[in-house]
């Protein structure tokens, strides 16, 4: 396949600090295709509203020809600090990956299930059912727990995909 017939792909652009929305804008309004991945973060004291995060802070994909756009532009839009590229040469992300982060952004993230104090077992790979209390939720989707290693106790942080109930031992 020549590189003429070859469709828009999306690449991934680093801009300035704090300025992702500006270099988004400006990239629209010169008819570019941009994907901000942003979540809904949690409340700051004294606020009603969810405050949004950016999922990548610094960072946002856009989606080009590389025959047929004019990538000179981009790098002098306001709020874009370069175009990420590997060897010299912009690399492209491929478009389920850019179909996942956007399916992960609206489906809601798991409800916490455990209770602090509770006995958990941790299924991640390495730890072979190994068990320890739960303490709490470190945001969305983290757990701290209380394990047991070499006779001493350590407060561990690990995804809460990665823990289930423990079973009563009769």
């Amino acid at each position: 396949m020549s590189q003429a017939n070859k469709p828009a792909r999306w690449y991934l652009i680093q801009t300035k600090p704090r300025q992702e929305a500006r270099a988004e804008e400006h990239l629209q309004r010169q008819l570019f295709e941009c994907y901000r991945p942003i979540k809904m973060g949690e409340k700051k004291r004294g606020s009603r509203a969810a405050v949004e995060e950016e999922l990548f802070p610094g960072y946002l994909f856009i989606r080009m020809d590389q025959a047929q756009d004019n990538w000179y532009p981009i790098r002098s839009t306001r709020g874009v600090a370069r175009i990420v590229t590997f060897g010299g040469m912009p690399v492209p992300v491929q478009d389920v990956l850019i179909d996942q982060i956007r399916q992960r952004l609206i489906t809601p993230p798991p409800k916490l299930q455990f209770q602090q104090g509770e006995t958990v077992r941790i299924t991640a790979e390495g730890f072979n059912d190994v068990e320890a209390i739960f303490l709490t939720a470190d945001g969305d989707e983290r757990a701290v727990i209380l394990l047991n290693l070499l006779q001493r106790e350590q407060k561990v942080t690990l995804p809460v995909s990665s823990l289930t109930r423990a079973e009563a031992r009769a």
